[in-house]
Order: structure tokens, then C-alpha cells, then sequence
């Protein structure tokens, strides 16, 4: 028999996970449970990952892990838990469904069903963060091939797997052209081997606007990480609350489902939550070990739930609900009703919805790759940048010459607006001399010579060629 892991978490967490549990036990879900402690109470035991290297043990054995809502401690150094567990783990997936119970359920769009499908390891969420200057931070956004492969395929097997017929990219590569453009890309070679389904691409800025408004018009949509975390609460909450929406994080070889909300900890132990999210979360983890007729069974029902009127405080409504439950009685409500299906709302159908088989990513060979420059960045705390570039022409070499200064991406060197404004960060950029080739000896003796001066350099970024095509950003305005 399968074996999951599953946490109770914290505030509302035990109560919602013993609803869930009996909910899908009695729907005959066949698995064997090994629970581990996660969260508060770790955090505040000294352990900063709120987790021990025998949870992981145990998670990395059983490759299922339900999860309930946990709190992180403020302050202190603490790491968010579910962010941890996706990277170790390898959950390049993350799949929230977000579909309208009108009129159960106050919405404006009662037409909407919709999956946010967003790349879940990279992107911002990296988290690689430095202070550079007094005045100005960084964080850096990592996108891969790799990763944008992954979840780009993983979009359109979903899609032809649940019979949805369109899947949607959103990005934003008309600034960042090299990050969000590699997504777009990727996303355009993979559509091209999926005909039988429609795609298409927006910006991330209309394209969230659109989903706001007329979320019916979308199907399944794809996307970066930090644009997937905003959009997919969004699209929950318009759906009709964040509190019923459950979510899938993939991999390779492990899988975590949990509820997109928090632990509540004003709620716990009153028997007041609603265990809706972690039941939709653990619907899809039934679906991911094949079980499919449980979890039919189980969606089937908690429909009928809801269509009954049967609701709990956050969504019981005067005129619409027909009983206020507690957190127990709905889940008793729920097992009452297995066996039968909504005769309002649509009921489901998971014949074909076990794990999805994808294949492995496969590196591709290496292109030829062509040292052409380096950006040397730099705190100064001048304002007149044309005194900056004065300074900088002693530094340069044989073989590298100063071409730009931006600062904050706006080209201020040479020929810059007098209104721009300027902090203590400033991006310099030497280029290759007409013939000459580079060598990062070249770049060594450029910082030499830079701290031979004082000036003081922050960090440098190389600048390639990758078969003859640049693969570096143009200084806005240049």
C-alpha cells in the first residue's frame, strides 16, 4: 500500500487535516500515513528550517507529502518552509485550479475555471539578494532553459490530459527580454508540438488585467514564478475565496499538496475552518497516485456540499446557505454525500487523470560561446557621470575600452539627460576594441587598474556571444 507523509502544521491545521483525512478514507483512498512535525514548534526549538533531517528522511522516502498550513515565526532568520521544500525537492510545478461555485459562492464571474500552472524554483524566488551601494539593492532573476522547459511541457500535457483546449503564456519580455524572453521562447518551440491545442502569449500587465475582468476567456495558464504567486491568489480570491482553493506542487520524483492559505492561528481550535483548500489539495494528490475514482468520488461530493447549502462561516451567506457547519460537521457532510454528484454546478469526471509521464530534460549541446565585454559596476557617489567616465578612461586596457554608463538601466554616458536622476550605483560597460579578442585576463587587469585608483568596484558581469547572437541587455535608451 502506498505510504504519504502527511504534517498537521499549525493554527487551524490539525483540524482541517482530521477533516480532510476522514473525508478521503472513507471515500476508500487506500495509503498508510507517516507523520512528521513541521513548523512552529521546530522554528522555535532553534531549528531555522522549521523541519528536521528525519522529516526529510521521511519525506524523501514516501515522495508524497499532504501538508497542512504552518506559521513562521517573525524575524529570527527563519526560512520559509514551502519555499525550502519545493527547491530541495525539485517541485518545478505548481498547479492551482481556480474555478468559480456561482451562485453557491459569492463571485462576479461565474463562468470561471481556469489552472494557473507557474514555474515554481527560479525566477526572483531564487532569492539572491546583496545591498551594493548606500543606496541601492539587488536581487537577482534566474531563468533557466531548463526550467522553462519543464513547466512549459508540463502546461501543455495537463492541458491535453483534463481536455482543456487552450494554454496562455504570461510574461513580461518586452523589458526583459532575456529572462522573460527565454520563457516566451520556450513557450513558442513547445506549442509548435502540441497542434490540437490553441496558444497564445501576453504581456503579463494586460494579460492580468484581462484575467481580472474576464477570466473566462483563459483555460490554462502558464508563467514565471513571482507572476504565478500574485496571479494564482488573485485568480482564487476572484473565483470566490483563497480559502477553498488547494494546490500541487510536481516533480520529477516528489510531490507536496496543500491549501494555498495560511495557519489562522485567531481560529484554531474553535472547529470553525473550513478544510475546503487541503481537501482540493488532497484531491489532487489522489489523482497523482492513480487513484482516480476516490478522488472523483470525493470532488463529486464535496460539489454537492456545496450546491446543499452546507457552509462554513466564511462562506455562508443569508439566502444562499442552508446550513452554517462547523469544521467536523462539514466534513461529515461531505462523507454523507459520497456517491453523489451536483446537479447545478458541473460535476467531474478524472478517468484520465493519474500522474503525467514526463520525460526528463534533456541538456542540449553547448553553443559556441564568445567573451565580447564586461560590465563593471561601480560605487561612486558623483552625480555628473561625464566626470565618472573621466575617471574610468584611465582604467582602461589595450583590449577593452568604455562604451556605457547606465545607471539603473538608463543610459546616462555618453549623451545623457541632465534630468535623470542618479544614485550611487553605476553599471559601466567596456567592449571589445574592432577585432581584438577577449580573455578574462584582460578583465583582471581592468579591475587592477580600477583598484590601483579607488574605485570602487561592486561586482562585473561578463558579457557573451552564444553562436554569434549577443546575450546581453541593450542600456535603456541606447
Amino acid at each position: 500500500m502506498t505510504r504519504i507523509t502527511v504534517a498537521k502544521g499549525d493554527g487551524i491545521g490539525p483540524e482541517i487535516m482530521d477533516a480532510t483525512l476522514a473525508i478521503i478514507r472513507a471515500a476508500g483512498a487506500q495509503f498508510e500515513i507517516d507523520e512528521i512535525e513541521v513548523g512552529e514548534k521546530v522554528y522555535l526549538a532553534g531549528n531555522t528550517a522549521g523541519i528536521s533531517k528525519e522529516s526529510w528522511d521521511v519525506i524523501r522516502r514516501n515522495k508524497v507529502f499532504l501538508k497542512a498550513p504552518i506559521t513562521t515565526p517573525q524575524g529570527g532568520g527563519y526560512k520559509s518552509l514551502n519555499v525550502t521544500t519545493r527547491k530541495f525537492l525539485g517541485l518545478y510545478a505548481n498547479v492551482r485550479p481556480c474555478m468559480s461555485l456561482h451562485p453557491y459562492v459569492k463571485t462576479k464571474h461565474p463562468e470561471m475555471d481556469l489552472i494557473i500552472i507557474r514555474e515554481n524554483e527560479e525566477d526572483l524566488y531564487a532569492g539572491i539578494e546583496h545591498q551594493q551601494t548606500d543606496e541601492v539593492v539587488q536581487c537577482l532573476k534566474l531563468i533557466s532553459r531548463p526550467g522553462c522547459e519543464k513547466i512549459v511541457r508540463y502546461a501543455f500535457e495537463y492541458a491535453r490530459q483534463y481536455g482543456r483546449k487552450k494554454v496562455t503564456c504570461f510574461t513580461k519580455d518586452n523589458i526583459m527580454k532575456q529572462t522573460d524572453g527565454l520563457f516566451h521562447q520556450v513557450f513558442d518551440e513547445i506549442a509548435a508540438e502540441y497542434p490540437d491545442l490553441e496558444n497564445e502569449h501576453w504581456i503579463i500587465d494586460i494579460g492580468a488585467a484581462k484575467m481580472a475582468d474576464t477570466p473566462e476567456a483563459f483555460d490554462v495558464l502558464v508563467m514565471p514564478n513571482l507572476y504565478g504567486d500574485v496571479l494564482s491568489d488573485v485568480a482564487a480570491q476572484i473565483a470566490g475565496s483563497v480559502g477553498l482553493a488547494g494546490s500541487a506542487n510536481i516533480g520529477e520524483e516528489c510531490a507536496m499538496f496543500e491549501a494555498i492559505h495560511g495557519s489562522a492561528p485567531r481560529r484554531a481550535g474553535q472547529n470553525m475552518a473550513n478544510p475546503s483548500g487541503l481537501l482540493q489539495g488532497a484531491i489532487m494528490m489522489l489523482n497523482h497516485l492513480g487513484q482516480t475514482a476516490c478522488a472523483e468520488k470525493v470532488q463529486n461530493a464535496w460539489l454537492k456540499t456545496i450546491e446543499d447549502g452546507i457552509h462554513t462561516y466564511d462562506i455562508y451567506k443569508e439566502g444562499v446557505s442552508k446550513q452554517k457547519v462547523s469544521t467536523s460537521e462539514f466534513a461529515e457532510a461531505v462523507i454523507a454525500n459520497l456517491g453523489e454528484k451536483p446537479t447545478q454546478l458541473k460535476s467531474v469526471s478524472y478517468a484520465n487523470s493519474s500522474a503525467l509521464q514526463l520525460p526528463r530534460y534533456q541538456r542540449k549541446a553547448p553553443k559556441n560561446k564568445e567573451l565580447v565585454g564586461v560590465d563593471v559596476f561601480v560605487h561612486w557617489s558623483g552625480t555628473d557621470p561625464d566626470l565618472l567616465a573621466q575617471e574610468l578612461a584611465a582604467i582602461r586596457t589595450p583590449a577593452l575600452e568604455l562604451s556605457m554608463i547606465t545607471n539603473r538601466g538608463i543610459k546616462v554616458w555618453p549623451d545623457g539627460f541632465s534630468e535623470t536622476f542618479c544614485t550611487d550605483h553605476w553599471r559601466c560597460r567596456f567592449k571589445a576594441g574592432s577585432g581584438k579578442q577577449l580573455s578574462k585576463s584582460d578583465i583582471v587587469m581592468l579591475l587592477a587598474n580600477a583598484e590601483s585608483l579607488d574605485i570602487d568596484t561592486i561586482k562585473t558581469e561578463n558579457l557573451y556571444e552564444f553562436d554569434g547572437k549577443q546575450a546581453f541587455s541593450m542600456g535603456q535608451g541606447q
